[in-house]
């Protein structure tokens, strides 16, 4: 007898971290003590707006479907945001709506990108980059960072690649997942240059926008009108869980991307919708969250050296701390796993984030709370001793 078989495309590799955070929840289960740095996401629940709206939503029995690109009130709202943020005027019928920045992924490659199409990707990177490209049948070029570009690609990587083999698209993010680094906005203008001199999509994840420390971001719209941008509300506004993200896209993509979105999601949630537009008048509170990144980050930065951590790269943005354990370990996996299952300590091995030269790191995810970092640094001090 023939049983069925799981589709090759479903053979993507597992995301680390998630594993990570289910040991994690099993040692909690069992009355066990953990630290959480592994996930990548905010401590606190939402502005109390954010939840107000939703209240509001659900008591007036706003649940039903939207328009698949997001409702007209959404999509303007965020346009107005690019105004005030970095003066740009867009149109909001370039804003799409999506079931967070992992719903704007994929719809983004499917409206982008044929089967078979090839995309440049920064290494060290977001493992479901990879993951997400490699299940619609598209194939990821590497492009290897070091310390000598600030862990960022380079114009002169991307004319290279597109020479030789073909290419098709580049994706960037700044601030970064895992390294935390951001790209100055000379390198964004010579990368957007340069993929538009070989006719690729330029598509920019700034879902970490406004949680910057050592830099300002600039958003690629100001240096490629025709970029693809990919933002969320899950990390500044600390809705994670609502699943609400939004793509901005050049008029060509917009009726594509209808289309898909139609077909793949309906429409994002609704309710996470109406929040969302309370999101962006929630500055003061979520400004007090990034408070609490900051005076996290000066910690880390401060102690992690302390107990022989010396190598990191720069904490431009975003809330991690890609640190070298090669002075502990060999593989940072084993690393992690003990640190987890001996002091209770979750963090994220690289092999997630790097096939290559992962093993030599591991990521600290900072935006727990203050108290949670100063327990961290204290039980690894005392086990590394």
């Amino acid at each position: 007898m023939n049983a069925p078989r799981p589709s090759k495309r479903s053979e993507v590799a597992s995301f680390l971290v998630m594993d990570m955070l289910r040991k994690a929840n099993k040692i909690e289960a069992d009355g066990g003590s953990v630290v959480h740095m592994e996930v990548g996401q905010p401590s606190g629940p939402p502005p109390e707006r954010v939840a107000e709206a939703a209240r509001r939503a659900l008591a007036d029995g706003h649940i039903g479907y939207t328009e698949a690109l997001g409702m007209p009130a959404l999509r303007a709202r965020i346009a107005a945001h690019y105004q005030e943020a970095h003066g740009l005027d867009i149109d909001p019928e370039r804003v799409v709506v999506t079931t967070g920045s992992s719903g704007g992924f994929v719809l983004a490659f499917l409206a982008a990108f044929d089967h078979g199409a090839r995309v440049a990707l920064p290494v060290p990177g977001y493992p479901a980059y990879d993951n997400i490209l490699a299940a619609l049948g598209l194939e990821v070029v590497p492009i290897h960072t070091t310390a000598s570009t600030r862990w960022a690609p380079t114009a002169v990587d991307v004319s290279a690649l597109a020479g030789e083999g073909g290419l098709d698209g580049l994706l960037i993010a700044s601030p970064a997942n895992p390294t935390g680094t951001m790209i100055d906005g000379e390198t964004l203008s010579q990368l957007a240059r340069a993929c538009s001199d070989a006719g690729l999509w330029f598509i920019s994840d700034e879902i970490y926008h406004r949680l910057t420390y050592a830099m300002k971001e600039v958003c690629a719209l100001s240096v490629n009108d025709d970029a693809i941008i990919v933002n969320s509300f899950s990390k500044y506004y600390c809705m994670t869980g609502w699943r609400i993200g939004w793509l901005v896209v050049p008029d060509v993509l917009v009726r594509p991307l209808e289309r898909l979105a139609q077909n793949l999601f309906i429409s994002a949630p609704a309710v996470s919708q109406y929040a969302a537009i309370a999101a962006f008048d929630a500055d003061e509170e979520l400004d007090q969250r990034r408070a609490v990144y900051v005076r996290n980050r000066e910690l880390l930065l401060t102690e992690l050296p302390k107990i022989g951590f010396t190598e990191f790269t720069p904490v431009d943005g975003a809330f991690y701390v890609y640190a070298n354990v090669s002075a502990f370990a060999n593989d940072s996996f084993e690393f992690a796993s003990k640190m987890l299952s001996e002091i209770g300590v979750a963090a994220t091995p690289g092999a997630d984030f790097d096939s290559r030269n992962g093993h030599r790191y591991i990521r600290f995810s900072f935006a727990g709370t203050t108290a949670e970092m100063e327990e961290a640094i204290n039980r690894l001090g005392a086990w590394l001793k």
